[in-house]
């Protein structure tokens, strides 16, 4: 069977089906949707191919075992949400193993905490709104954007058009600005 016969399951169809079946295929087809996703909150996090590509694996072995045991009603934003926790918990770990000797050259000219804060924000809001956008958007974005992929490498790796990636990628940056400023709306609206 391809994968593309069930591209218009939804996600929690895949997940009902698993539940009612206990086939696995049905979980491998949803985390393959979310590969790309995946493999770009890591990139982002670890700035590293292969440490992002082990990362991605181990995602996946924690949401196949996850899965097995507990509901989830949106996989999207929970598989989002365990690779930001994934690597935060490797970055703090990886810090918390750094020899004393290894932070000698920190100095005053480190970024401004509140500077940080606020760029750790934006990522975040980034990540959440690229989670929002739909499929064939997210995936040309994450392509084009993240990986660096030419718009032709995008049309052989997605099967779209030449028109379709330009398209999808021309509304999906229009939608995730959009996306993104209502987000900033909201947590400003919070915060006052």
């Amino acid at each position: 069977m391809q994968r593309n016969e069930y591209q218009y399951i939804s996600d929690l169809d895949l997940l009902n089906r698993y539940h009612a079946d206990h086939d696995k295929q049905w979980l491998g087809i949803l985390l393959e949707r979310y590969t790309l996703l995946l493999l770009g909150v890591c990139m982002k996090y670890l700035k590293n191919e292969e440490e992002a590509k082990d990362a991605v694996q181990q995602i996946f072995l924690k949401a196949l075992s996850e899965l097995e045991k507990y509901p989830v009603t949106y996989p999207k934003s929970w598989l989002y949400k365990v690779a930001c926790n994934h690597c935060l918990m490797k970055l703090r770990n990886a810090r918390i193993n750094v020899p004393i000797s290894d932070t000698a050259g920190l100095n005053e000219e480190q970024p401004d905490t509140s500077e940080v804060r606020a760029r750790e924000i934006n990522l975040n809001l980034l990540e959440e709104s690229l989670a929002e956008l739909n499929p064939e958007q997210q995936t040309c974005i994450t392509l084009f954007y993240l990986r660096k992929k030419s718009y032709q490498d995008i049309c052989n790796h997605t099967g779209y058009s030449l028109l379709q990636v330009k398209s999808h990628i021309q509304n999906g940056k229009r939608n995730l600005k959009m996306i993104m400023e209502k987000k900033k709306q909201k947590l400003n609206g919070r915060l006052e």
